[in-house]
């Protein structure tokens, strides 16, 4: 039974069983979130939890990619135009929230791209699957952004630096990565997603269907190098983490200090500081602090160079300013954790 939630054809909502099931259906724009599909969800999940016919929850996407984040070309245009979209932020943040707070099984089938806004609606759920085609990532200190929607709790909580490794240098992963760091809870062929569904909406519990198809997976990234990361990414400081790096002869502490350089200094300083608060705090304080740095984030300039450059002018290089991380002042960072003079966010 398919259910209008208000998703027009960017996200359908179906009853099947006892699960209520999201697809996303925007396969051509890689499923990026819109503000259409974040107040539909929002909707969705605020009538099932409430519903005794649905047990759980299921979240996919259609074609390559689960989601491959937000829609940030819509965001782009609207703040050149001086009406940065804080509303679509302010909800998409409430929705991460609901997530993570869902008191029903909430099952995300991760078959291909997810990134930002597409972690957001995902890996705040109980069971996380990652199929062989799911790639990860959080690479928004590339284009002068924040690893926000929940990015602070997520990362903050994976083992060995993993998560602050992820946030600073917005490199991808694979599942074998993602099961051992925490991320996912499951990994299953891609081939057997069609009948573990079928056996969710038959009535199985999630833990027991799911169980039924996983299959055990090797990290992607050898032990020495994780170790390198956990040594690496344990500082207590950004400066800390780089001049290890620098001071490690390994060529993968020289690569990733490389990468760590081309993003914008500004998105890394406050990144480092930003999961490191997130490790003490609740989701809904990490969702008021990342509104805090959004708000600081979208009036500034970094942001909309960092999309100019990946998107609008592809392949050049971003102008970042500051244009190093020596030059990012501590006093600066601060300003975008302070409270907000029109209130915190509202969850």
């Amino acid at each position: 039974m398919q259910i209008d939630f208000g998703g027009g054809d960017e996200i359908r909502f179906e009853r099947i069983g006892a699960v209520g099931l999201v697809t996303m259906t925007r396969a051509r724009a890689l499923n990026a979130v819109t503000h259409r599909m974040v107040r539909a969800l929002s909707a969705a999940l605020e009538a099932w939890e409430g519903d005794g016919d649905v047990a759980l929850v299921v979240i996919r996407g259609e074609g390559r990619a689960f989601s491959a984040g937000g829609d940030i070309l819509d965001i782009y245009r609207a703040g050149l135009a001086g009406s940065p979209p804080v509303g679509f932020f302010a909800d998409e943040y409430r929705l991460n929230a609901r997530i993570a707070r869902f008191g029903k099984p909430y099952v995300a089938l991760v078959d291909g791209i997810v990134m930002g806004g597409g972690v957001g609606v995902s890996f705040h759920g109980s069971h996380r699957v990652m199929t062989e085609n799911a790639v990860f990532a959080m690479p928004e200190v590339g284009i002068g952004f924040f690893p926000d929607v929940g990015g602070s709790h997520i990362l903050s909580r994976l083992k060995d630096g993993f998560g602050m490794y992820l946030a600073l240098t917005g490199n991808r992963i694979r599942r074998g990565d993602a099961l051992w760091a925490g991320l996912a809870t499951h990994c299953v062929p891609a081939a057997a997603q069609d009948a573990l569904l079928e056996a969710l909406f038959a009535g199985d519990a999630p833990d027991a269907a799911i169980g039924r198809f996983a299959e055990d997976v090797l990290p992607e990234t050898d032990a020495a190098t994780r170790r390198s990361i956990a040594r690496q990414f344990s500082g207590d400081s950004i400066e800390a983490i780089v001049d290890g790096l620098a001071a490690d002869a390994d060529p993968f502490a020289a690569a990733t200090l490389e990468t760590i350089r081309k993003r914008s200094p500004t998105s890394v300083k406050v990144a480092f500081r930003q999961v490191r608060a997130g490790a003490g705090l609740s989701m809904d304080a990490c969702m008021r602090m990342e509104f805090r740095i959004l708000r600081r984030m979208l009036a500034g300039t970094d942001f909309y160079e960092g999309i100019r450059a990946a998107i609008i002018d592809k392949g050049s290089t971003p102008v970042w300013k500051p244009a190093t991380l020596e030059e990012v002042a501590d006093v600066a960072v601060d300003a975008y954790f302070a409270p907000l003079e029109s209130g915190d966010l509202e969850l």
